[in-house]
């Protein structure tokens, strides 16, 4: 008797007390999904899909030209014609909404422009062209747009022209600019407080961007391998969590201290599947979601403050391959089921939302799985911020259930539009010609005096 209990003492202390240890996910019913898509297969790692309180979008396959659908929540079941967000001239590599007005999506193009669109409450009847704001200033194609999380009609941009733009969307203009990266940026995420940037970049760095100083705060090796890395902030316990792939290509994931990055936390191999990864944090419950591109299944953790740092939790398992992947807002779950998290999956021609619960007898509001979360009212203006300021996010009760607030108007200041060239005639071809070949004359001096520079230096 005595040793059944020390081995029952023994095993009690390796289970981990937890009240997310036996969250379970479940997929919707076929006739709950937005069957009838056609989810871009394009090479270009984005999530393809993205999800508010209000709509769902998706990244469209689309030959010539870019576009997007954009599906009210409850429109679902076998879709007809869909209408389109068609605007772009290129193809669509990026959608988000924003987090304070649930009608405001913004989309990013090979075309090098954003554009931010206004969705009529129910969804759109007619396919729509005309943005309400057109964010130009990238020099090539751009990849990634993330709303702030707490500054109203701030976004960041990145391109493939290796820089950062933080735009002020009711203006229409690049407020901040930040360069000092080498390759392409392969992903961008704000920190909690929304005073700092993470990127990744096939030049194979990590980098926290303080972007209104315009500069890069810290930079450091990240994963070895050649494919696509990402990198997300884990909520207020600012910390970064990267994804990529190790020197024999195995998939990996590692924890990050912000003020030290050249030692991770935590480093560790998850398997040697191909697909890149997409990781996705919920700051309420600390759960961490990790979906590959071309898995069927998701894979869950839960983060702590201290060693570890990361507990296994379980898989959720699928048959069906996921292109992409989105978390839905805090406020987008269902509390009386006590769903803790709420994602769309992306597949080729469905999407499938999936809901993540804790398993509860009671049918009262559970407080201690469901905190105070940040709501739908911004806690500064975009020139509070740009001015330096700092504030809080603005919380609200999940009891009772999340109404989302009707449709606010976005009035931008000033509309930026795309200008339509005309033809050149051969004497303004001749007069561009001429100022490039200024130009070039002008750079190989400049490399010239900076090589007999280096030189100097060296001896």
């Amino acid at each position: 008797t005595k040793l059944l209990l020390d081995g029952l003492f023994k095993m009690s202390r390796i289970v981990r007390s937890s009240k997310y240890r036996h969250v379970f996910g479940t997929a919707e019913k076929k006739e709950n999904c937005f069957d009838g898509v056609k989810v871009s297969g394009s090479a270009w790692d984005s999530n393809k899909v993205a999800a508010g309180n209000k709509f769902v979008a998706a990244i469209w396959e689309a030959g010539g030209g870019g576009s997007f659908a954009v599906l009210s929540n409850d429109n679902t079941g076998k879709l007809g014609t869909i209408p389109l967000v068609t605007g772009h001239k290129g193809k669509v590599l990026d959608v988000a909404f924003s987090p304070f007005n649930d009608n405001l999506v913004a989309s990013v193009s090979e075309d090098g422009n954003g554009r931010i669109w206004n969705i009529p409450d129910g969804g759109l009847t007619e396919s729509l062209t005309d943005p309400v704001q057109t964010l130009i200033g990238h020099k090539r194609k751009v990849g990634s747009i993330n709303f702030h999380p707490l500054a109203n009609n701030i976004v960041a941009t990145s391109s493939t022209d290796y820089t950062v733009k933080i735009w002020d969307i009711e203006k229409g203009e690049a407020a901040l600019s930040v360069s000092g990266h080498s390759d392409i940026i392969q992903s961008v995420d704000w920190n909690y407080g929304g005073s700092l940037l993470a990127t990744t970049s096939k030049d194979k760095k990590i980098r926290v961007i303080d972007p209104r100083s315009s500069s890069v705060a810290q930079e450091a090796a990240g994963h070895p391998g050649v494919k696509g890395s990402r990198c997300i902030w884990l909520g207020d316990k600012e910390k970064i969590f990267n994804v990529g792939f190790s020197r024999t290509s195995d998939r990996c994931y590692s924890i990050l201290d912000p003020r030290n990055l050249d030692t991770p936390l935590v480093k560790q191999n998850i398997d040697t599947s191909s697909g890149i990864l997409m990781p996705f944090y919920d700051n309420d419950t600390s759960l961490l979601f990790i979906a590959g591109k071309g898995d069927g299944n998701i894979r869950y953790f839960e983060i702590e403050d201290d060693k570890p740092y990361i507990h296994y939790i379980s898989d959720y398992k699928s048959s069906t391959p996921q292109l992409g992947m989105a978390m839905r807002p805090k406020t987008a779950c269902d509390v009386g089921s006590c769903e803790v998290v709420s994602m769309v999956k992306a597949c080729k021609t469905i999407l499938e939302p999936i809901h993540f619960c804790v398993p509860r007898k009671s049918e009262l509001f559970q407080d201690d799985i469901f905190p105070d979360t940040p709501g739908p009212d911004p806690s500064m203006s975009a020139s509070e911020w740009l001015g330096g300021a700092n504030k809080p996010a603005i919380k609200i009760s999940l009891e009772g259930g999340f109404v989302a607030k009707p449709k606010t108007e976005f009035k931008p200041t000033v509309v930026k539009e795309v200008k339509e060239e005309k033809p050149k005639t051969e004497t303004e071809w001749k007069q561009e010609v001429e100022a490039l070949n200024k130009r070039v004359a002008y750079l190989e001096a400049e490399i010239a005096k900076k090589d007999a520079r280096i030189k100097e230096l060296e001896n």
